[in-house]
């Protein structure tokens, strides 16, 4: 029984179609596939996933004589037919992000499907990376530098390494933070407790964050701290280190910033990894609050924790009252620690505002008087110099600049951690350590030149008998003349009156040597504090280490900006030196120039004969030379340390 299709062509019965296709599927038609491939040469089948499958089994539409069947009847629905076998991979694909798929997309041409944990299936292990990339090519780049990528990739660990459907799931994969997700918030720690799972059992029964997860409230959970980017980075890494203070301050943002104030969260983030941070004194997986007696930082457990790194320190009352968070600006700080806070900060606006104003109003008028021609002489000339300084005080001084760029270049990365050059600076330094060996050294340095001035100061006053250190024109104490000379000096940039007459030492030049005195006593000896702690917390409590911390840096900070802004200019910069002034270096004048800046000095020594005994040659051109490439060195590495500060402090305050 035959009947017509639409173009009129004869083709078997409705009945002979079904018994054809019966027998067909039974075999009764053919045994094998030889049939099929005496046409279809390019179809055979080599899926090793499915080694016994005919191809009946899956083109069950096809039955004999269909030569003569209609294109719309020999359409393969490839979908539909993985589904008769794989009918809950059909049913849950529709409902994931990947709904639009088809599952050649994914396992590859049906006749060619591998076995899922061969290494060269499209879906193993291994080979989602590559398939999976198609279209999350960052994603998987990502997990490729991960520690799960790095143990699939280098290791061959197939087993132990989570691949991608490990984490996302297979058929059923939704938005990552969707609410059904495996890698959302909800169902994460069980995802990643499948392999951690001494880790997900401390979490979830021993953690403020497990307990609350567990109870259903927001708290952090496996994805919130150890995601970055997608891939789980090694926790242990200088890079995760860093990077941990940050995401613990997605929730704490207060102990996060009291964190990076301190010196822990600035070596932190300069990349020393031994230095404590969130996960090292909270632990990763069993932090609780302090009241509870589990919590390492429980009072009774803080000598335990500080211990693991403070071993000789913790034996001491002072240091375990020590605040690793604290605050100064807050309102519930101790009142010791908010007005040392103050001070500090006061002390630090006022000088800045006030040789700040000083610095303009001296640089517009000596662009002034210089355009005019009011200054006569420079350095150099061929003419009798005047001694000013002895190869002691040379020395001196080189000591000092030294030291305190030494101590410059390796504290200013630390004051500014966050700052955008600091990391490179203490790269090229060798590393935060090597920055704290070296700083120790400068200060040592700076001891020394110290100790060296005060014994030199006492032999002269008390050996050799020798007045006038302590008041008079020797004397670098401030006396009324000097407020005199500041009151003169202020009508002569206002364009109010002549241009003060100068005795051997300036006012300006007093208050640096005094701010030398000030800033050893109250950089080294906070410096000394947080150097020997263990020293100082026998004697003192843990607030006056919090104290030494803030006075040290604020301090630090006061001396380099003071030294590389006003000092600079006061000696080099001025338009009356510009561009520098070798006198430090070479110990001599010229004697014209040394009549016009010291006309007092100068006066003096010709009224009591000692001009004669003053009076020395030239300096040689080398040492002139060395003067001047010394300076100009020290000179532009401070300026380059401003601008550093300056870049430091805007973002800061308004980045």
């Amino acid at each position: 029984m035959t009947s017509l299709n639409a173009h009129g062509w004869a083709r078997p019965g409705t009945g002979l179609i079904v018994l054809a296709s019966l027998l067909f599927a039974v075999g009764a038609v053919r045994a094998d596939d030889a049939a099929c491939l005496e046409c279809h040469k390019d179809a055979a089948f080599a899926s090793p996933a499915h080694p016994e499958t005919k191809c009946a089994e899956c083109h069950t539409n096809i039955g004999a004589g269909h030569k003569d069947a209609l294109p719309a009847e020999l359409k393969m629905e490839p979908d539909a037919i993985c589904a008769q076998c794989h009918g809950m991979a059909a049913k849950q694909l529709p409902k994931s992000v990947h709904s639009d798929h088809t599952c050649k997309k994914c396992h590859g041409p049906a006749h060619k499907i591998d076995v899922a944990t061969s290494d060269d299936a499209k879906m193993s292990a291994l080979g989602q990376l590559k398939n999976c990339g198609k279209c999350h090519d960052e994603v998987v780049q990502n997990y490729k530098d991960s520690v799960h990528g790095k143990g699939l990739l280098l290791s061959g660990l197939t087993q132990a390494s989570p691949s991608c459907s490990d984490c996302h799931g297979t058929h059923n994969i939704q938005k990552h933070d969707g609410a059904k997700s495996r890698t959302g918030h909800l169902k994460s720690p069980e995802t990643c407790g499948a392999c951690h799972t001494d880790v997900l059992k401390h979490w979830q029964d021993e953690s403020a964050h497990g307990i609350a997860w567990k109870e259903g409230r927001n708290g952090p959970v496996c994805v919130d701290c150890h995601i970055d980017e997608h891939g789980v980075n090694d926790p242990t890494s200088a890079a995760m280190r860093k990077h941990v203070p940050g995401d613990c301050g997605n929730c704490h943002k207060e102990l996060m910033e009291s964190f990076r104030d301190s010196f822990h969260g600035k070596a932190t983030e300069l990349g020393w990894s031994s230095v404590a941070m969130c996960s090292d004194c909270h632990t990763p997986h069993q932090n609780l609050p302090a009241s509870d007696p589990r919590s390492s930082i429980h009072p009774d457990n803080l000598k335990a924790t500080c211990g693991k790194c403070h071993a000789k320190e913790v034996q001491t009352a002072g240091f375990m009252t020590f605040d690793p968070h604290v605050n100064p600006s807050d309102p519930k700080t101790l009142p010791q620690l908010r007005w040392t806070y103050y001070f500090m900060t006061g002390l630090l606006l006022g000088v800045f505002a006030f040789f700040g104003i000083h610095l303009l109003l001296w640089l517009q008028r000596g662009l002034v008087g210089r355009l005019r021609g009011e200054f006569k002489s420079g350095h150099g000339g061929s003419g009798p110099y005047v001694k000013r300084f002895s190869r002691g005080q040379i020395w001196i001084h080189v000591s000092i600049v030294v030291s305190f760029l030494l101590l410059s270049i390796t504290g200013l990365p630390l004051k500014f951690a966050a700052a955008p050059w600091a990391e490179t600076m203490i790269r090229y330094l060798g590393g935060a350590q090597s920055a704290g060996i070296l700083h120790r050294i400068g200060a040592i340095i700076t001891f020394g030149y110290f100790a060296a001035h005060l014994v030199n100061l006492g032999y002269q006053m008390f050996f050799k008998g020798q007045k006038g250190f302590l008041w008079g024109w020797r004397s670098m104490v401030p006396q009324l003349t000097d407020v005199k000379d500041f009151i003169a000096n202020m009508k002569y940039f206002l364009y109010l009156g002549p241009k003060p007459k100068f005795d051997r030492f300036t006012y300006w030049e007093k208050f640096d040597y005094l701010a030398v005195f000030w800033g050893v006593a109250m950089i080294g000896f906070s410096g000394l504090m947080l150097w020997f702690p263990e020293v100082f917390a026998k004697v003192v409590p843990g607030w006056v280490l919090n104290a030494a911390y803030i006075i040290h840096s604020d301090e630090a900070l006061l001396a380099t900006g003071f030294i590389f802004l006003f000092h600079f200019f006061h000696t080099h910069l001025r338009p009356e030196a510009f561009p520098m002034d070798p006198v430090i270096f070479t110990g001599s004048m010229p004697l014209e120039r040394f009549k016009e800046e010291r006309p007092l000095e100068y006066q003096r020594m010709v009224a009591n004969g000692t001009l004669e005994k003053h009076l020395v040659p030239a300096p040689e051109s080398a040492n002139l030379t060395t003067g001047y490439v010394f300076g100009t060195i020290a000179v532009i590495v401070g300026l380059l340390c401003a601008a550093g500060i300056f870049v430091a402090l805007w973002r800061q305050f308004f980045g």
